[in-house]
């Protein structure tokens, strides 16, 4: 099984380079295990037992299966996690011809590890909106090839590289994508047109827009002597979504189990298909009762925010309180933050911790170092939006934020087993 599910989330990663790409691979495998796509404009009728998933601004998703208990009487189990990785997006008049060179100007999204961008294969992926035939479609794109790299400055022009250096973001991130000769200026939307064309067979009359991303070619791999690891891009935080999309996958129905998928977490989540955006309140608005018992419902019921956590690096140990310090390969962390950048509290954990040992899962604490700051995630934000008790966990992981990033090959089964007893349990503590 863990081989299996391994190698499931490398092809995950592979098919999923930007949160749009992301989100319709997990749509993909949600309708083809037999969950229903719902239309946000349209009215809905659901059942009992049905199985559901809606998309928002192509990016976000939310995937629910109707339990055969009422909501009302036994909660909601839902599992929240994000779509979006640190990275570079192109900007939208990008062109730069420098030196004989056709280069892209591109912005930074998140809190991104910038040095490991450089001298990397890129590749180009996003979703383009056009005009075709008097109308406006959007599709994805996804070059797939190495189209593009940032090479570094060579250490004879550079003699202070090794001591560190500030990246100036505007000027030695823009990647190079060809050599031009003369006068020839490249057009970047004719080169988005040929693309379309490329690969879904369709003549644009005109590139309106578009939100791209550029993401290291090399696929993801369990590596080690032993095998004892999984490194890849964007394991914060698609390995997330990919768990709890087995889980959910595998749930027996008895339960309201929810599945929640938003972009935008490494800026912050304020839009409307981030947590701090209305969209996973509106959904239940949409399947529970309205006023009193929605209310009830909502407080019988219990999150499991599931974002990468901080593993113990052995080179940096001294980066971490000396008695919460995760490590790779022993389960699941539990995210602890007495200033509530972590959602969890004495109960959501003892039920999570609960869930590990009846399923001897191994389970592990975070703290971070008093003299720290701490991150956050989408554990306090959806719990003040929706008022849900929330438990924030994640596994543990080394290099978050870089280009590729390292987890324990044993993890990820660890983590699908407790997220499936969670979605299957009668009592939510």
């Amino acid at each position: 099984m863990r081989a299996e599910l391994n190698q499931g989330l490398i092809e995950f990663l592979k098919s999923s380079p930007t949160p749009f790409h992301a989100t319709r691979t997990l749509a993909q495998r949600l309708q083809s295990a037999g969950f229903r796509p719902l239309d946000e404009r349209d009215s809905w009728a659901t059942e009992p037992g049905g199985r559901y998933y809606v998309t928002r601004n192509d990016s976000s998703i939310i995937a629910f299966q109707l339990g055969r208990r009422a909501p009302l009487d036994g909660g909601l189990r839902l599992v929240g996690a994000h779509t979006d990785s640190p990275c570079l997006r192109v900007k939208p008049q990008p062109e730069l011809q420098r030196q004989g060179f056709f280069q892209l100007g591109v912005e930074v999204y998140g809190g991104a590890l910038l040095a490991p961008w450089f001298d990397r294969d890129l590749s180009l992926a996003g979703r383009v909106t056009f005009r075709r035939d008097g109308k406006v479609e959007s599709r994805l794109i996804d070059f797939q090839l190495p189209i593009a790299v940032i090479p570094n400055l060579a250490i004879h022009l550079n003699r202070e590289a090794n001591q560190g250096w500030a990246i100036n973001a505007q000027h030695e991130l823009p990647p190079i994508l060809a050599q031009v000769a003369g006068e020839e200026r490249a057009d970047f939307r004719a080169l988005l047109a040929d693309q379309l064309a490329l690969e879904h067979e369709l003549n644009a009359d005109a590139v309106l827009d578009y939100e791209l991303s550029f993401y290291d070619t090399q696929n993801a791999a369990v590596i080690g002597l032993n095998g004892d690891f999984i490194a890849g891009a964007r394991l914060d935080n698609l390995l997330s979504c990919y768990a709890g999309l087995q889980a959910l996958l595998a749930a027996d129905g008895e339960e309201t189990c929810v599945l929640v998928c938003t972009d935008h977490e490494e800026i912050g989540s304020c839009s409307a298909c981030g947590a701090d955006g209305p969209f996973l309140e509106q959904v239940l608005q949409r399947l529970l009762p309205e006023g009193d018992a929605f209310v009830r419902t909502i407080q019988k019921s219990l999150l499991v925010s599931a974002d990468n956590a901080h593993g113990v690096h052995p080179n940096y140990a001294d980066k971490h309180d000396a008695n919460h310090g995760p490590k790779l390969n022993a389960g699941p962390v539990i995210k602890v933050n007495s200033n509530q950048r972590y959602a969890t509290n004495s109960e959501t954990a003892g039920f999570f911790r609960h869930l590990c040992l009846a399923e001897e899962v191994p389970v592990q604490s975070f703290v971070v170092r008093s003299d720290m700051g701490c991150g956050s995630t989408i554990g306090p934000i959806t719990a003040s939006q929706l008022g849900v008790r929330t438990v924030d966990i994640g596994l543990p992981t080394f290099a978050m934020h870089s280009i590729r990033e390292l987890a324990g090959s044993h993890d990820l089964a660890h983590l699908v087993k407790v997220l499936g007893a969670f979605y299957n349990s009668a009592e939510l503590g």
